[in-house]
């Protein structure tokens, strides 16, 4: 008989199941026993459903519980033939443990739903990309978003065409909140014309104004054709302004198109008593500007910018919106903290009044002082354009950003006298590239941007948490570095990782000669000389020891293209083999400045200011790389470990290599640098000898190369403990080995026998075998 839990394939044998190992329901033979007799073809009237996970019974031929029909027996044991082979291999014909619902069911417990939410690992805020929290912001209920008094400050209210100040205070009497701009004549109105329960184009119910943007005033509603959902509609200033309602239909146009998680969601464009007005989603958040409104009471009236990891974390959240826009050739033109809304851990991108096609040549262009590129005016709004926003709202984000409307209107104050940019290096040369004054040295497109910024974000949230690097990420330029111990060359430091859309890309897979020299030769028959096989052409030229022909191909590729910076790494790869370290710093920088995400100029600068003469300048850099990615602790260690031995201070050397975890390849290296580092600075303390001992036994290495660590630091102990030098009292033990004479001097015995016995010649031998008979403690035998 078969098995009657749900979902179960098995047969009943010696009263369990030859599945599910559960045992037979009372009766469950008798029953299947007498449907059989009933009915052989189809289950009988009261046998169970044959529907996994179904409890009912067959009632007239039908379950009476999910109303499937009886289950043909012969059906049942029909084998699979040929045309249903693919379900053979279908992992649904697995068996799976019982979860949940089927748990619940095969227990025979009633609940129904989950009592519990489970682990919460599996979800993670969207807000800091897994490496910082950001505190999520409440929602704001839509009712309490009324403005009870709506009006436009005085100090606010400016002629939309003129830019002139109107409707200000005159000898003592209020402003007018309508009439005619003295300047240009452009009507003006900062009344707003709906009321409480207006009902705008037959359908949405006003509630009241809840803000005053830059085409006027912004209303809450209900829309009765769609559950009464709270909706905002977006009123012009004037609608006698022919481009403020222009930017309106022009919105309502081609925004339909703009469908995106990230983006405020238009609905709809209505007219009500001559004006237009935009119906779009309400976003119940708190926008960014908010935000630092209430970090600056919360400091008694002093500005409060956003922890640097949390503003990084917004923006980049907000970065694929940006490149959603540009990809349907739409700029934003008007992005600043204003505009940038967090609900719980996510963000909208809202206030869509100033987006426009990138080649429109004819509508208004609407932006803000101190965060629209100086271009703007002459040529119009570009991604680029749209870049230099993101950068400055960057720093307004992060820091007091005094004068950005006036004395740094299109530039950044000097990182020397900015504390924020002087902690950040990194952050700063991102912000320099995004707000770059030529157009063309920005950032190409959001998505790059945000590849170097995760990896700016990645480096602040390490120096903030101040410990070893735990995790890595792989770079989409760059492969990791080796994990030398010595200084690395050239060859050693991350290679480019290959440009997979490069014209040449596929030609190139075909070229693999070992041989430089042929694979070089090769090279120059390459059908065309793009990015790629000059970057080939030149490494084949670094593997020949012919810098200035590395040289010669990465001035060609500048040639090509000035803004490409891996014909400047190459620059730098080749002064290192000239050992040029002034050369090398100076385009291992410039590849850092136009990739500061990315640790692997980083790396390659630090080594060449360590080998250059600018060792603090090198310490840094490799405190940033040890910081940051697991697969640069090993490398970036040794050379802090370098820098700070060089001055003479072993503690921070040895501090250095213990950065290196157990699990690099490194380890073993860091430990044989460490006991020569305690060696050299142990002088009559038997607990440094301790620890270089013990740093010795803690890791795998060859057994003569052991032997000879052992020699050097028993003796060293031995002439401490015989001459009775030791500072602060013999330790108790030395690594595994008992700190008195008869224990150092067993130990020194016994490792020169093991290095005798290993040794191949005969001298070296017998020398070995003297040295332990020297050294034992005396006997009687």
């Amino acid at each position: 008989m078969k098995c009657t839990q749900p979902g179960c394939s098995g047969t009943i044998a010696d009263g369990y199941c030859d599945v599910c190992g559960m045992a037979a329901e009372p009766g469950a033979a008798a029953s299947a026993a007498a449907a059989a007799a009933a009915a052989p073809a189809t289950s009988a009237d009261g046998t169970t459903c044959g529907q996994p996970g179904c409890t009912g019974s067959i009632l007239d031929g039908y379950c009476d519980v999910c109303g499937s029909p009886a289950v043909s027996v012969a059906h049942q044991a029909q084998p699979l033939s040929g045309g249903d082979a693919s379900v053979a291999t279908s992992a649904s014909r697995v068996q799976s443990a019982a979860i949940g619902s089927r748990l619940a069911q095969s227990t025979g417990t009633s609940s129904t739903r989950r009592t519990r939410t489970g682990s919460q690992r599996v979800r993670a805020a969207r807000l800091g990309a897994g490496l910082t929290v950001v505190p999520p912001a409440p929602t704001v209920d839509a009712s309490k978003a009324i403005n009870p008094h709506p009006e436009v400050p005085e100090s606010k209210r400016s002629c939309s065409k003129c830019g002139n100040a109107i409707g200000r205070s005159i000898d003592g009497r209020p402003g007018r909140t309508e009439g005619f701009c003295p300047q240009c004549g452009q009507e003006f109105s900062f009344t707003p014309k709906l009321q409480a329960g207006d009902l705008v184009g037959g359908q949405y119910e006003v509630a009241g104004a809840i803000a005053h943007g830059g085409l006027g005033w912004i209303y809450l509603a209900k829309d009765r054709n769609v559950s009464n959902r709270w909706v905002v509609l977006k009123g012009l200033l004037n609608s006698g302004d022919p481009d403020a309602l222009a930017a309106a239909i022009a919105e309502q146009q081609f925004l339909a198109q703009v469908e995106h998680p990230l983006i405020v969601e238009i609905y709809n464009f209505v007219t009500h008593e001559g004006a237009g007005y935009i119906v779009m989603e309400y976003v119940g958040g708190k926008s960014l500007k908010q935000i630092l409104k209430q970090r600056m009471s919360d400091n008694n009236g002093d500005y409060n910018a956003l922890p640097v990891d949390q503003a990084l974390a917004f923006i980049l959240e907000v970065l694929p919106a940006f490149q959603y826009l540009h990809d349907l050739g739409l700029v934003y033109c008007d992005f600043k903290p204003d505009n940038l809304i967090q609900v719980g851990d996510a963000v909208k991108l809202i206030d869509l009044g100033g987006v426009r096609r990138i080649d429109d040549e004819d509508s208004a262009i609407y932006g803000t002082v101190g965060y629209q590129a100086p271009e703007v005016a002459e040529v119009g709004p570009s991604v680029a354009s749209d870049i230099y926003t993101i950068g400055r709202t960057l720093v307004v984000l992060c820091m007091e950003f005094r004068g950005y409307q006036g004395t740094y209107l299109h530039t950044l104050p000097p990182p020397e006298s900015t504390p924020l940019f002087a902690q950040h290096d990194s952050l700063y040369h991102l912000i320099a590239k995004c707000c770059a004054a030529d157009p063309a040295d920005r950032f190409a497109s959001a998505d790059e941007l945000r590849g170097q910024l995760l990896g700016v974000l990645r480096e602040v949230v390490a120096a903030r948490t101040a410990g070893t690097a735990l995790t890595s990420a792989a770079s989409v330029l760059f492969q990791a570095p080796a994990a030398s111990a010595s200084v690395l060359g050239w060859a050693e430091l991350p290679a480019l990782r290959p440009d997979t859309t490069d014209a040449q890309h596929a030609w190139l897979a075909s070229v693999g000669s070992d041989d430089p020299a042929q694979r070089l030769k090769d090279l120059e028959a390459a059908p065309e000389a793009s990015a790629e096989v000059l970057l080939a052409r030149a490494h084949a030229a670094l593997e020949l020891q012919d810098p200035a022909h590395a040289h010669a191909f990465a001035d060609e590729l500048l040639a090509q293209d000035p803004w490409d910076w891996r014909a400047v790494w190459i620059d730098g790869l080749a002064a290192m083999q000239e050992q040029d370290w002034a050369s090398a710093q100076s385009s291992f920088n410039a590849v850092y400045q136009q990739v500061p995400g990315e640790l692997a100029p980083k790396l390659a600068l630090a080594i060449a200011c360590e080998r250059g003469g600018l060792p603090d300048v090198a310490e840094g850099l490799y405190l940033t790389c040890v910081a940051t990615d697991a697969t640069y602790v090993a490398p970036a260690a040794f050379g802090l470990s370098r820098v700070r031995g060089a001055r003479n201070d072993t503690q921070g050397a040895v501090a250095a290599l213990d950065m290196v975890p157990s699990t690099s390849r490194g380890y073993p290296e860091s430990r044989q640098l460490r006991a020569e580092l305690l060696l050299a600075g142990s002088g009559h303390d038997l607990a440094v000898l301790d620890q270089a001992m013990r740093s010795i036994e803690s890791v795998s290495m060859d057994g003569a190369a052991r032997q000879r660590y052992t020699v050097r630091i028993l003796t060293q102990a031995l002439e401490v403990v015989t001459d009775g030098k030791a500072a602060g009292g013999p330790a108790p033990t030395l690594g595994s080995y008992t700190a008195t004479e008869d224990g150092l001097r067993d130990g020194l015995e016994k490792a020169f026998r093991s290095l005798a016995r290993d040794a191949t010649v005969v001298e070296d031998r017998v020398a070995l075998v003297n040295q332990a008979n020297a050294v034992r403690s005396w006997t009687l035998t």
